[in-house]
């Protein structure tokens, strides 16, 4: 069932996660060096394990209840890094020279969004199952 609507919420959420980051820059130093993920190892592998939870996600569309799941954990992992860029970002208006923060911070939000709406669909094919399995 991959022509399914949460296989292409999960599609791009493995592209925004596995791609994008590294062409957006995170921030910019004062000095005027852009960050991206890849300068920084665990925000790095944090990117790569979205991009690779959404695609175990969509090859696990027979088993609608593990795919639910892994969309959770997915979204949890997302919610850190978040959390992550909040604080660097909250720490990056303090300083003494002016720097810029990225739109590359905003790559969790679109990635927990597409999540939330992989798992609503996920949930109404789950209904949808169980209402035919009453009719029998």
């Amino acid at each position: 069932m991959i022509q399914r609507i949460q296989t292409f919420f999960l599609v791009l959420v493995a592209l925004i996660a596995g791609i994008l980051p590294f062409f957006l820059s995170l921030w910019v130093n004062a000095d005027g060096t852009g960050v991206f993920a890849e300068n920084v190892l665990w925000v790095n592998v944090v990117f790569y394990a979205s991009a690779i939870l959404a695609i175990v996600s969509i090859f696990k569309y027979k088993t609608r209840q593990h795919q639910f799941v892994i969309n959770r954990l997915n979204m949890i992992l997302n919610l850190f890094l978040l959390g992550f860029f909040v604080y660097r970002s909250l720490n990056l208006s303090g300083e003494s020279e002016i720097s810029e923060k990225g739109i590359g911070m905003l790559i969790p939000v679109f990635s927990i969004v597409f999540l939330v709406l992989a798992n609503r669909a996920i949930k109404k094919d789950e209904d949808l199952v169980k209402s035919v399995d009453r009719l029998r």
